[in-house]
C-alpha cells in the first residue's frame, strides 16, 4: 500500500515539474519578444531619419522564415537583423511575424512595434498565437 501512495506522489510530481516546464517556456517567449521589440525600437532611435521618413514600416508582417533582404540601406539591414532574431527566439514558423508602424507628428515619431508568434508549446488552455505589442516615441 505504501508503495501505491508513494507511486501515486511521483507521478503528481512528474506532472507538476513537466506543467513548470512548460509555463516557465512560454513565459521565457514572451520576454524574448518584448527585448526583440525594445531592440528594433533601439535601433530605431539610432536610425532616427530613417525612421521619421517610415523606412522601418513594414507594410506586411514580415514573417520570420522570409526575412527581407539586408542591402540597400541601414535600415533593411536592421530589419533583416531583427527577423533574424524573432526566428531565432521564437522560432522559423510562418506563424512568427514581426510588423512596426511608425507615425511621424511634428519633431516625434510614434512607432508601434507587433510581434506575433506560436505559444502552443505552454500546455494552456486559450489561444496558442501570442502577441506582444509595444508603442513607443522615438
Amino acid at each position: 500500500m505504501a508503495v501505491l501512495v508513494l507511486s501515486i506522489g511521483f507521478l503528481g510530481m512528474g506532472a507538476l515539474l513537466a506543467k513548470s516546464l512548460s509555463t516557465n517556456n512560454s513565459a521565457m517567449a514572451r520576454s524574448m519578444a518584448t527585448i526583440a521589440s525594445y531592440s528594433i525600437m533601439d535601433a530605431m532611435r539610432a536610425d532616427y531619419a530613417s525612421a521619421s521618413a517610415g523606412q522601418y514600416n513594414t507594410a506586411q508582417p514580415i514573417k520570420a522564415t522570409a526575412c527581407p533582404d539586408a542591402s540597400g540601406s541601414l535600415a533593411n539591414y536592421q530589419l533583416n537583423q531583427w527577423c533574424q532574431q524573432l526566428g531565432n527566439n521564437l522560432g522559423k514558423a510562418d506563424s512568427t511575424t514581426g510588423a512596426i508602424a511608425c507615425t511621424a507628428t511634428g519633431n516625434n515619431v510614434d512607432c508601434t512595434v507587433t510581434i506575433t508568434f506560436d505559444d502552443s508549446r505552454a500546455g494552456t488552455g486559450g489561444s496558442h498565437t501570442q502577441t506582444v505589442l509595444t508603442r513607443g516615441m522615438l
